[in-house]
């Protein structure tokens, strides 16, 4: 009887601890993944942050030729104050309208920037000068390197997303806090083709 208890008492202890280590594991995997996508979050800030640094030097040399343009220089720098306006954390990749903010902001600041480079096609001596072909150059690079980190963070959130959802990690994931992160999705309208006219 004491031999059959030992036994019985021993599985329970080895099935204990085989519990202890899947969950141990799976719970670092979440934490990993986590960071992970933290980490792209924040690279994914860096991007934009160096983007919104440009664009003052960007409007000042543009300002310079093209003094009359005050609409389109006024809706960059407003679209730019409304970017640093909206606070970047870590919580808001857990919260879709203050995500869905940030990206509006974000947009709104593309088709602004577009917007002003179109008004840069009717002052060929400005499209000219070194300073401004550098800054387009630099903005240039910085809009790839947006796409690419939140692709990069798109990848990142999506294996986090995949290992919270799959069983048993879910319940893992629910128990500790672990929620799905909210991914960057195109603008409305963008599936559509732009309309180019070049008869202006």
């Amino acid at each position: 009887m004491k031999k059959g208890l030992l036994i019985g008492l021993g599985a329970l202890v080895l099935l204990i601890i085989i519990f202890g280590l899947m969950l141990q594991g799976s719970y670092n995997e979440l934490v990993r993944l986590d960071q992970e996508t933290e980490t792209r979050w924040a690279q994914v800030q860096n991007v934009y942050q160096r983007r919104a640094d440009l664009v003052p030097n960007l409007v000042a040399t543009v300002k310079g030729y093209a003094a009359h343009e005050r609409e389109v220089l006024q809706e960059v720098t407003e679209s730019r104050s409304r970017v640093g306006s909206v606070q970047l954390s870590p919580d808001m990749l857990n919260n879709p309208a203050a995500f869905q903010r940030f990206q509006e902001a974000q947009g709104a600041l593309s088709t602004a920037l577009s917007r002003l480079l179109l008004v840069v096609e009717r002052y060929p001596e400005l499209k000219a000068n070194q300073n401004f072909l550098e800054l387009q150059s630099q903005l240039e690079g910085t809009e790839n390197r947006i796409a690419v980190e939140r692709k990069r963070f798109n990848e990142a959130a999506q294996a986090y997303n995949t290992r919270v959802r799959q069983f048993p990690t879910n319940l893992i994931a629910g128990f500790f806090g672990f929620h799905p992160r909210l991914y960057f999705q195109a603008a409305p309208g963008t599936e559509r083709a732009p309309t180019v006219d070049f008869s202006s």
